[in-house]
């Protein structure tokens, strides 16, 4: 690998963390070289910079192009394809939630929808069946607040997630708020 010793770690640290993250090591380090260039690379850049072959390359990139976390551009009088991360990294977190729901969540609450349709008969299976609403609930709850956080503008998104805990504060006096005007005739 013949990268300048930041941007060396930097790869080297999203290829050992791919696979905690459900990607290989190879896909892992293509997309770290990605979003760290300051200008597209093509799969042949990235094998040599990496020490990939190109059909490790090739395969790394339909993955992370599969996952919408990289970009093809094509340069003036080049044949070649060239790709890059997105900049913004609202952006990457958006396409990250939207996938991973897809992947993941979407199909686990259609298997809870179709459990919470059965009728049990034992008393196993009707603790089972309780414990499965709650979860369906919570995910539900969880996937509708990310549908609303999706919609915001990034500025937004980070005043809200800067307020930390007090958005609590805000909810607490939003009830007390509401005691006293319930309270009055």
């Amino acid at each position: 690998m013949n990268l300048p010793p930041l941007t060396q770690r930097f790869v080297l640290h999203f290829g050992e963390m791919g696979s905690r993250w459900g990607i290989n090591r190879t896909v892992g380090q293509i997309y770290a070289l990605l979003f760290v260039s300051p200008t597209p690379l093509n799969a042949d850049e990235l094998g040599e910079a990496l020490g990939f072959s190109r059909s490790n390359v090739s395969m790394g990139l339909k993955e992370l192009q599969s996952w919408n976390l990289v970009r093809l551009i094509h340069q003036p009088n080049d044949r070649r394809e060239y790709f890059q991360a997105p900049e913004e990294m609202w952006a990457i977190f958006r396409t990250l939630a939207a996938e991973r729901r897809k992947r993941e969540i979407d199909p686990t609450l259609s298997m809870l929808r179709d459990a919470l349709m059965e009728q049990p008969s034992v008393e196993a299976d009707i603790h089972a069946q309780e414990r499965m609403r709650q979860m369906h609930g919570f995910i539900d709850l969880m996937t509708n607040w990310l549908d609303d956080v999706q919609k915001m503008d990034s500025a937004t998104l980070a005043s809200l997630m800067q307020m930390g805990s007090k958005v609590q504060k805000l909810l607490e006096i939003k009830g007390k708020v509401k005691e006293v005007f319930s309270s009055k005739p």
